[in-house]
């Protein structure tokens, strides 16, 4: 494997954009660098500028770069489309102009990558993690929500030569094992691939291993997180919101959940994975006092596993 480990600002707490206790941009770009990363996704949309001259200034003072860029927003709705392009065309048009780092042997697409994420809808969020219960789309709102992400990713790769992937999230209508495999056979490889995440796969009822490996063919880029056991356990018996739960703790630093890193090393060597991993753990912002010591123990703890 040739891999390169990277971070994000949900970490810091950053993945609502109108949450008035975010920390500062510039204080996540100083700690991620402070942790001993070379490179960062650069959040929801609206939290940090879409001003590439100024932010590139920032990103070269630190020696970072940016991995990927996000659309974290409502996917199913039709009359959402015109918001999602434009946030596109905006994303695109700024990570495109940002520090970007060498491009690994063996890696399918050069990066920034832009990640995919359907978000926004309460009874989803409510039922984050229990299949059995989380209410799926109608065959025509699937179609909708299938023709917003290829419109997106069309746009993202004709346009501005990014690549789409689409990431599976708790909370979403693309969250379980049916949903990305229906996903994968309504999207088309040469249109976008996935962004599997580790913390999301397992809180959906799924063995990451074996998702990776499944999926292995459209992975373009990953997302790792760890998930405290007695938390997730406690939180699944609750009628809360999925980032409710990340601000009880759900997510913790990387080895010190039930995650076993060592076997999804082993899958990724197996499929020939190369490319960029992005480390993340959800959290309240108004814990961000802990999130420098917190992104620091998972880089040291991945390099102990051979990443």
């Amino acid at each position: 494997m040739t891999i390169t480990i990277t971070t994000a600002p949900c970490c810091w707490g950053v993945d609502d954009v109108n949450n008035p206790n975010l920390p500062a941009w510039e204080r996540v770009f100083d700690e991620a660098a402070a942790a001993g990363y070379s490179g960062l996704e650069l959040g929801p949309y609206g939290y940090v500028p879409l001003e590439s001259e100024r932010v590139a200034r920032a990103l070269d003072e630190r020696k970072l770069f940016i991995v990927a860029g996000t659309i974290f927003d409502d996917l199913v709705s039709p009359e959402n489309q015109a918001n999602l392009l434009r946030q596109t065309d905006e994303i695109c048009a700024v990570i495109t102009r940002l520090p970007q780092p060498q491009q690994l042997s063996g890696q399918r697409f050069r990066t920034p990558y832009l990640t995919v994420m359907d978000w926004g809808h309460d009874a989803r969020d409510y039922s984050a993690g229990h299949s059995d219960r989380a209410p799926r789309l109608s065959d025509e709102e699937w179609r909708g929500m299938v023709a917003n992400i290829k419109a997106i990713a069309a746009v993202a790769r004709d346009k501005y030569g990014v690549r789409a992937v689409i990431h599976p999230h708790a909370g979403g209508y693309i969250e379980f094992a049916d949903e990305i495999e229906r996903i994968a056979n309504d999207v088309p490889a040469g249109l976008a691939g996935f962004c599997i995440d580790t913390g999301h796969t397992y809180y959906a009822g799924m063995d990451p291993v074996e998702t990776l490996k499944k999926y292995a063919g459209r992975l373009d880029y990953v997302h790792f997180k760890d998930i405290d056991e007695t938390v997730f356990r406690r939180v699944l018996g609750e009628n809360i919101r999925f980032f409710e739960a990340c601000a009880q703790g759900v997510m913790c630093p990387i080895g010190r959940g039930i995650i076993d890193y060592p076997a999804i090393r082993q899958a990724l060597d197996e499929i020939g994975y190369h490319g960029f991993i992005t480390v993340e753990q959800e959290r309240d912002p108004l814990s961000v006092a802990g999130s420098l010591t917190d992104v620091k123990e998972s880089r040291d703890y991945l390099r102990s596993v051979g990443f």
